[in-house]
C-alpha cells in the first residue's frame, strides 16, 4: 500500500505533538514537511532526526506557511494536517480552501489520537482565546492543591523556539533554570510565576517523555496540572477540565479553533474579568457556554489587579507594555496594564508607534489593531533589543509593565516603571476550592 504524503501545518507546538503521537512510528504515512506560522523565525529549520525517529533519518524540513500550495504540488502531498491554535474559523477554512484547491485533503486530529494518558490525576486549564486569564487560573488551582499538602507538577503547552533536541524535555524549578534553557520572554512569562510559587513546571517538545518525567519528578508528584497555551485542547487526558472564557471578546468562544473544543470538553467554565467587562458581554458568553456545554459548572471571577508603585502611574503620561501574544494573534486591545492605567489615574497612554525599531515595526505592520499599546515581543535576542530600544526611545513619564515576567530583570529601562500583578478572584459559588475539594476526595489524595 502506497504511503500517504503528509504536511503538518503548525506553529512549533501542536504540530510536533501530533507528529510524535500519531505519525512518528506510523508506516502508513510519510510526513514530508511541516509549515510554520504565527511565531517569528521558526521556519527554515528542521524537525531533527533525533526527535523524528527511525522512519525519518534525515529529519523533516520546516517551511513558511505561505509556500503551502507549491509544497503540495512539488512534494506530491495527499493530506495536510492543520495543527495550531487561536485562529478564527474563517482563518481555518481559508487555509482549508488553499489546501483543497491544491488537490490535497484537509484534516484536524482530535483528542482520541493525540491525548496521552497519565498514571497521575490530571487537571487541565485551557482557554477559549489567548489572554483570557488561563495562567492566573492555573496558579490559583496550584495554590489550592499545595495548601492541601499536594505536590503539583505543571506541564506547559509547548514553546520550543530554539534547539529542539536540547528542548526535548525541560524542567524548571528555579529562575536560574530559565537562563539555563535560554528562555524567550514568552516562555519566561509562563514559567516564572510557577517557579516563584515553589512548584515545578515542565515543557519541551516530546510530551510523552515530558509526562513520564513529570510523573516521576525527583521532588514528588501527586497531580499533573496541564497549563494549556493559546486556546488548544490538552495533550493529556484530563480527569478535571477547566476552560477560561473571556467576556472582553464575546462570541469568540464559538468562532475560534480550537477554543470551542476546549469549552465543549470543560467540566468547569470560568468566566473571567467580570469586574472590567460589560454586563451584556458577560451575559453573551454565559449564554453561549450554557448552550454548547449545559453540564459545565460556571464560575464567575474577577481578574484582581495590583500595582507595585501606583504613584508611578497617577497623573503621568505612561507607556503600557502588555503580554505580546495577547495583543498579536490574541487580538486583544487592552490588557492588565491598560486597566491599571485607567484605575490608577494615568494622564495619558503614550503611543509607542513613532518610536518603534527593528522587528517591532514589523509587528505593528502585521497586527495594526494593537494601537497605542506595546507588545512585549521577545522570541529572540534581536526582539529583546528592539523592545528595550523602543521603550527607551518613547517620550513618556513612566512605563507600566503588564507582563507576567518582570522586564526590568531582562532589559534596562531608562525611566520609572512599575509592574502590574493580576490574580483570579472567584465571586460565585461553587468556587475552585469547592470543586478541588471534591477532586481530592474522588482521587483519594487526602493528606
Amino acid at each position: 500500500m502506497k504511503k500517504r504524503n503528509i504536511i503538518i501545518i503548525g506553529a512549533a507546538g501542536r504540530d510536533f505533538h501530533n507528529f510524535n503521537t500519531y505519525y512518528r512510528h506510523n508506516e502508513l504515512y510519510n510526513v514530508v514537511a511541516f509549515t510554520a506560522a504565527q511565531i517569528p523565525d521558526i521556519d527554515d529549520r528542521k524537525y531533527p532526526k533525533e526527535l523524528a525517529g527511525p522512519l525519518y533519518p534525515e529529519g523533516i524540513p520546516i517551511y513558511p506557511q505561505d509556500k503551502l500550495p507549491q509544497l503540495i504540488k512539488d512534494l506530491e502531498v495527499d493530506e495536510c494536517i492543520f495543527a495550531y491554535s487561536d485562529i478564527s474559523y474563517q482563518g481555518v477554512m481559508g487555509i482549508s480552501a488553499i489546501v483543497n484547491a491544491a488537490g490535497a485533503d484537509f484534516t484536524l486530529l482530535g483528542p482520541k489520537n493525540t491525548s496521552l494518558k497519565s498514571t497521575k490525576p490530571v487537571i487541565s486549564v485551557c482557554a477559549v482565546r489567548t489572554g483570557s486569564g488561563k495562567s492566573q487560573t492555573s496558579r490559583k488551582v496550584i495554590e489550592i492543591l499545595m495548601e492541601n499538602g499536594l505536590k503539583v507538577v505543571a506541564v506547559r503547552h509547548p514553546m520550543p523556539y530554539g534547539d529542539l533536541v536540547a528542548q526535548r524535555v525541560q524542567r524548571f524549578a528555579t529562575v536560574e533554570d530559565l537562563k539555563k534553557h535560554h528562555c524567550t520572554i514568552e516562555e519566561m512569562e509562563e514559567y516564572e510565576p510557577h517557579v516563584a510559587r515553589g512548584n515545578i513546571i515542565y515543557a519541551g517538545v516530546d510530551y510523552e517523555d515530558i509526562l513520564r518525567a513529570a510523573e516521576n519528578d525527583p521532588d514528588g508528584c501527586d497531580v499533573i496540572l496541564w497549563d494549556g497555551g493559546n486556546n488548544d485542547f490538552p495533550f493529556y487526558r484530563p480527569d478535571l477540565a477547566i476552560t477560561v472564557v473571556d467576556p472582553h471578546r464575546p462570541g469568540h468562544e464559538l468562532s475560534y479553533y480550537p477554543g470551542e473544543v476546549s469549552l465543549r470538553m470543560a467540566d468547569v467554565a470560568v468566566i473571567n474579568k467580570v469586574d472590567s467587562a460589560r454586563p451584556e458581554a458577560i451575559a453573551i458568553v454565559e449564554e453561549n457556554t450554557k448552550k454548547i456545554n449545559p453540564n459545565a459548572i460556571i464560575i464567575k471571577a474577577e481578574s484582581q489587579i495590583t500595582v507595585d508603585n501606583p504613584e508611578v502611574i497617577k497623573g503621568k503620561r505612561v507607556l503600557v507594555v502588555e503580554d505580546g501574544p495577547t495583543l498579536t494573534h490574541g487580538e486583544m486591545k487592552i490588557g492588565a496594564g491598560t486597566v491599571a492605567a485607567e484605575r490608577f489615574g494615568a494622564k495619558e497612554l503614550v503611543d509607542p508607534r513613532p518610536y518603534t525599531v527593528g522587528k517591532l515595526k514589523d509587528t505593528f505592520n502585521i497586527y495594526p489593531h494593537i494601537g497605542t499599546l506595546l507588545p512585549a515581543m521577545g522570541y529572540g535576542e534581536q526582539q529583546l533589543k528592539d523592545l528595550e530600544e523602543t521603550i527607551n526611545n518613547t517620550d513618556c513619564d513612566a512605563v507600566i509593565i503588564g507582563t507576567p515576567v518582570d522586564l526590568n530583570r531582562i532589559i534596562t529601562i531608562n525611566k520609572p516603571s512599575t509592574r502590574v500583578h493580576y490574580e483570579l478572584n472567584e465571586i460565585t459559588q461553587p468556587n475552585l476550592k469547592d470543586i478541588l475539594k471534591d477532586f481530592i476526595k474522588e482521587h483519594k489524595l487526602d493528606k
